[in-house]
């Protein structure tokens, strides 16, 4: 093995373990967040006028199992499994979206969350792993 493979392979792997700590960092927010609006938690504001108003503590389960999964993503990502590189970036792009209905609860968490959907797409898309 060369120096120089060795380095890339360093490379490789600290950005794999990063994105799967980012899409782990996400699942533990979403779970977070369910967690708050199940309990109904007093920290959330909902506008009156808002068209996509929702049961707080349906999204709050929503969360919950959403967080759960993209856990489950993340931990298979950092053990290197292909598969879990398309499920985090399908699985990120939802949370935008979902976080984007949850604007009018939270919205500096829901902002937090989907910087954090960003960074991870970027991160899962640029790694290049090597070949088999």
């Amino acid at each position: 093995m060369t120096e120089e493979s060795s380095t890339e392979q360093r490379v490789v792997t600290a950005t794999s373990l990063g994105a799967a700590s980012l899409v782990l960092t996400v699942g533990l927010l979403q779970f977070a967040q369910g967690i708050a609006g199940v309990a109904e938690s007093e920290g959330f504001s909902v506008g009156y006028e808002y068209t996509y108003r929702f049961d707080l503590i349906v999204w709050g389960w929503f969360h919950i199992a959403f967080g759960v999964l993209l856990c489950v993503v993340g931990l298979a990502l950092a053990a290197g499994a292909r598969w879990a590189r398309v499920a985090a970036i399908v699985l990120a792009a939802i949370s935008i979206l979902a976080n984007f209905l949850w604007l009018p609860y939270y919205p500096s968490w829901s902002m937090v969350i989907i910087a954090l959907d960003v960074a991870a797409i970027w991160a899962v898309s640029t790694w290049k792993p090597p070949p088999l």
